[in-house]
């Protein structure tokens, strides 16, 4: 399924192809550049824009002399641009390419997660509203606490995906400057002038500062970044997961006509979706772990970190792009039902309304600590013989000493515990 996927626009942005595009159009600026400080020919420049092309199967035949992957690339462009080829790469370093390309790939697949983290955004709400007011109980420990709604679940997942839109811009902005800097970043043999004119002409910012490389915390915060948007969509897969489970069943994925969900039992109906989501989130957690190891390096540079990035870039962009289409397609699909929730609401016989009596008995003047003893004495009997626990509490002569017949009757309306909905709604949608 992903192997498919990557055929699309996330996919062509790592092809081999937009790689050396991309190199290329560095190159050309860079010579672009120097021409305008009247460092090499202005024709030149023009020369080097007009025939600068290259073929990637010369390419890897190149590289597999001289093993190693710019030389081969710049051997090639030579071959197509003829003697003026002398002035492209001129005081440059392999990394000055490499780097600077790669700001722009980055910034390339952070615009298309941006677009799906606003579409899923807009399916979230969207559920949110559908769902404002459909009563579900909520859960701690796995175990019913008091009731909500499942539009505050998908009002929750909202404004934490809002937090992630906001930690994606930023990152893009991170991994947005270029570096021309040279061998070790001293700018001994190509002038500043040249890595703003570059960085400006591909919508970066020059780094202000470099070794050999763009300095690797940058890339950690953007994989960090990546997998906290993968964790979150695991959250919501791992919630789902539990919803559709046969004992809850409240939700469930879509199940199409003529889907299967076992090979051996033909009344499955699998979380297939948010199961694959949940294990993609493993990886993009471990490619951070993997970015942020790439932070240290040796003095001005060394390679270890480059190896890793050919791994971990593709994949965590891709991943995540995927992630992100495929839970926008489980949520806004997602199958609801009402009355199951409310059957579960009821499956502990009003325990759910613990709270409120022990509230009640407090407003009263009872210290809270009897109050919890009257209530949870209630409680216990209503767990072990499977009783009405609100007939429990009107037959407690203790706790009515407190409170009269018609109190405890509007303390076990689930509107009472539900009557901030509108304030909670107005905070993450206003």
């Amino acid at each position: 399924m992903i192997k498919r996927y990557t055929r699309e626009a996330m996919g062509r942005i790592w092809t081999e192809q937009n790689k050396f595009q991309t190199w290329l159009q560095v190159e050309i600026l860079a010579c672009e550049a120097l021409a305008e400080m009247g460092k090499i020919p202005k024709e030149a420049a023009k020369n080097i824009r007009k025939k600068a092309g290259f073929s990637i199967k010369r390419i890897e035949a190149i590289e597999a002399e001289t093993r190693h992957d710019v030389i081969a690339f710049l051997t090639n462009v030579a071959e197509h641009v003829g003697p003026d080829a002398r002035y492209i790469h001129l005081g440059l370093t392999s990394s000055d390419i490499l780097d600077t390309s790669m700001a722009v790939r980055l910034r390339q697949a952070s615009k298309l997660i941006l677009a799906d983290c606003n579409t899923l955004l807009e399916v979230l709400k969207k559920q949110a509203v559908t769902y404002k007011n459909t009563v579900m109980i909520g859960r701690s420990h796995g175990i019913h606490a008091e009731p909500i709604t499942l539009g505050l679940k998908f009002a929750l997942w909202y404004d934490e995906m809002r937090r992630n839109r906001r930690r994606m811009d930023q990152a893009m902005e991170t991994i947005s400057v270029g570096k021309i800097s040279g061998a070790v970043g001293t700018f001994a043999n190509v002038s500043p002038e040249v890595e703003a004119y570059v960085s400006k002409k591909l919508g970066l910012k020059p780094a202000p500062v470099s070794t050999q490389i763009i300095q690797r915390d940058r890339y950690a915060e953007f994989f960090s970044t990546l997998a906290i948007i993968a964790s979150t969509i695991e959250k919501m897969a791992v919630e789902i997961r539990h919803l559709q489970r046969t004992e809850v069943l409240e939700a469930e994925e879509y199940f199409a006509k003529g889907q299967k969900g076992s090979s051996a039992m033909p009344h499955k109906r699998n979380p297939i979706s948010s199961e694959n989501l949940s294990g993609l989130a493993r990886l993009v957690r471990s490619n951070a772990s993997a970015a942020l190891n790439n932070i240290a390096l040796w003095h001005e540079r060394d390679i270890s970190h480059s190896s890793v990035e050919r791994v971990i870039i593709p994949d965590s962009t891709i991943i995540v792009d995927y992630m992100l289409n495929r839970v926008i397609g489980v949520v806004g699909k997602l199958l609801v039902y009402p009355d199951r929730m409310l059957q579960n609401l009821e499956l502990t016989k009003g325990l759910i309304f613990s709270q409120q009596v022990l509230v009640a008995l407090a407003r009263k003047g009872v210290s809270r600590e009897e109050a919890y003893k009257m209530v949870q004495r209630q409680a216990m009997l209503a767990w072990k013989e499977k009783k009405a626990f609100k007939e429990l509490i009107l037959k407690d002569q203790e706790i009515a000493a407190h409170l009269k017949p018609d109190e405890i009757e509007k303390i076990f309306d689930v509107k009472l515990q539900l009557r901030y909905v509108d304030t909670i709604f107005d905070r993450v949608f206003n």
